[in-house]
């Protein structure tokens, strides 16, 4: 689906790109479907935490952890048993926002430039919008920071993030660590009081209250558990000298954010939304830290965060709406996935679905709703690539109810082996070739956008200056964290940019962000001093360089450009000829 089809389904349901890169509503694109018994469409807050595992619950069975108001959501629910996601992050966060594969929008890693949300996708804000729907995002987006990637330029009305993929990440406030942090409100850096948990559930729930008369889609998508593992004292403590703990901190987090959740669901209930509010707790990957040598709670799978194992991308999913037509306490156990959820909402919600649009995942409106119904058979596919370009039958799973098919290689009987221990490939050969040939089908499919890059927009009203860091470098070694700066890493990447316009643009080139404003070659806290004789920029036919004096905090180039799509390439170096990018350029078109 190209630009031009998401221009077209924004402006046919009545939207219009405001100049901020908000959405204006107008009356007539109101949807007659989904409504309550209130006669008004359900609510919807979706939670998603990051790097919390399925097995880091006491209602999946874990002996030792807390998580009272998740159990009792848990019973509440409907329980998608068998519910897959991608075994990392931001592919996770894509799939989850378009209902398409991840790999087809764009995303495959973290950083590198390939966690930024292709421009053309329609996300699930921008459909809860067309729909009337006030939207609000609350934690983690993870998706990209600069124009057209951010959640104010896809739909989002509230946004309250940090920025990069996680708190204390390159392209985040300098000097967060989830505690009394500076995060992006809005577009503005704002300063917040409080551990960084409870700043996104307060967020949100202030979001909640303000449009208690209207309906809403909050997306609140914590950092947590996600490292670095720091929390308050008093939750660390409570795992601390325990058995079977193998992160304190990380159970202390997840107890942490059971404790808002546990806020969250009273508060729904103070404000008399508890029943017309469809409340869904996922997870965007496999445990990170849930699991040590020794200390195992997996749920009996194999493999952890990144894992093509099912202990990598199998996570929670409670779906409960009391006032709807959802029996809660019950389990679903049919293959279901990330890419399920979009379709699914706009089923449950009667939203209008974007024209032009394909989703990869179905609606799960029939399973939820009907206790006896007979599910269709299918083939889902997953894969974790972390590089810049994908490799086939890297760490991937096709699956099934019964089979997975790891690697294109390895077969397990899911039902029988749970633990994918007892490889059956050579016992099964026909459903080898069966789920190979789904496979070669569907890497040739999303192979298309393989060679193409999601460029950063400079130029541009909706974001000057904008400011560029290392994390999205198309390179094999990404300084993508503040440690990174700090240590001077030595690496160099380029940016994939669009000049939107013609014009005269000024270029800052960094080694430390705004807020830091310290010399080139200065050291800070516990980092290194670097050497830097000469700055350089290359960008579309402009290559210049200059020398940088001892002091200078910036190495400034003020160059005449056309517009259009191209790479953009810094250099310090030094007189011995060791060479960096500089982590932070500042772009402004003047």
């Amino acid at each position: 689906m190209g630009e031009q089809t998401r221009r077209e389904f924004l402006k046919g349901v009545g939207l219009a790109a405001a100049s901020a890169g908000t959405l204006s509503v107008l009356p007539s694109c109101t949807s007659m479907g989904g409504v309550t018994a209130k006669g008004k469409r359900p609510n919807v807050v979706l939670v998603i935490t990051d790097d919390q595992g399925y097995g880091d619950l006491g209602c999946h069975g874990n002996p030792v952890i807390q998580t009272p108001n998740l159990d009792r959501l848990h019973s509440q629910s409907i329980r998608l048993t068998d519910f897959h996601v991608d075994p990392t992050c931001s592919p996770t966060r894509s799939a989850l926002m378009t209902g398409h594969y991840s790999t087809r929008t764009g995303v495959w890693h973290t950083i590198m430039g390939r966690s930024l949300l292709g421009k053309h996708e329609v996300t699930m804000a921008d459909v809860f919008s067309a729909s009337g729907y006030r939207t609000g995002i609350f934690g983690k987006w993870h998706l990209g920071d600069n124009y057209p990637f951010r959640p104010q330029d896809r739909g989002f009305d509230e946004v309250l993030i940090h920025s990069g993929g996680g708190v204390g990440q390159g392209p985040d406030y300098w000097g967060n660590d989830y505690f009394d942090d500076t995060y992006q409100h809005n577009g503005e850096f704002k300063k917040f009081s409080g551990y960084c948990t409870d700043v996104w559930f307060d967020g949100a729930m202030k979001f909640i209250e303000a449009n208690k008369e209207r309906p809403f889609f909050c997306y609140l998508t914590t950092n947590a558990p996600h490292g670095p593992y720091l929390v308050a004292e008093k939750y660390k403590k409570m795992y601390e000298g325990k058995e079977n703990v193998p992160n304190a901190a990380f159970y202390g987090m997840i107890t942490n954010i059971d404790e808002n959740m546990g806020r969250l669901m009273k508060k729904l209930k103070a404000l008399g939304l508890e029943k017309d509010t469809i409340l869904i707790f996922m997870t965007d990957n496999g445990t990170a830290a849930g699991i040590r040598k020794g200390l195992v709670f997996n749920a009996g799978m194999r493999g952890a965060k990144g894992s093509e194992y099912d202990g990598g991308h199998r996570v929670p999913c409670f779906i409960r709406w009391p006032g709807g037509e959802l029996e809660g306490g019950r389990d679903v156990s049919w293959l279901t996935a990330h890419i399920d959820m979009l379709p699914t909402l706009i089923g449950l919600c009667g939203l209008k679905k974007p024209n032009g649009v394909e989703f990869d995942g179905t609606s799960l409106v029939p399973l939820l709703k009907n206790r006896s119904v007979r599910w269709f058979e299918r083939t889902l596919l997953v894969h974790s690539q972390r590089i810049e370009n994908p490799e086939k039958w890297r760490k991937s799973s096709v699956m099934t109810d019964r089979w997975r098919l790891v690697n294109g290689k390895e077969l397990y009987d899911i039902k029988a082996d749970p633990g994918q221990n007892n490889n059956i490939a050579d016992e099964n050969p026909k459903v080898v070739e069966k789920l190979r040939k789904a496979y070669e089908e569907w890497w040739a499919d999303l192979s298309k956008v393989f060679n193409e890059y999601c460029e950063t927009i400079i130029g541009s009203d909706k974001e000057n200056p904008v400011r560029l860091m290392s994390h999205d470098w198309h390179t094999p070694r990404v300084p993508w964290n503040q440690g990174a700066v700090r240590s001077g890493m030595q690496a160099n990447g380029f940016w994939a940019v669009e000049i939107e316009r013609d014009g005269r643009y000024e270029f800052a080139l960094r080694r430390w962000p705004l807020e830091v404003d310290k010399p080139i070659t200065a050291a800070i806290e516990d980092g290194k001093a670097i050497s830097a004789t000469n700055a350089r920029l290359k960008i579309a036919d402009v290559d210049v360089s200059k020398p940088v004096p001892t002091d200078a905090h910036a190495a400034t180039f003020r160059v005449q450009l056309k517009a259009g799509k191209t790479r953009l390439q810094t250099w310090f170096t030094d007189d011995k000829g060791e060479s960096r990018g500089a982590y932070y350029v500042y772009v402004k078109r003047l």
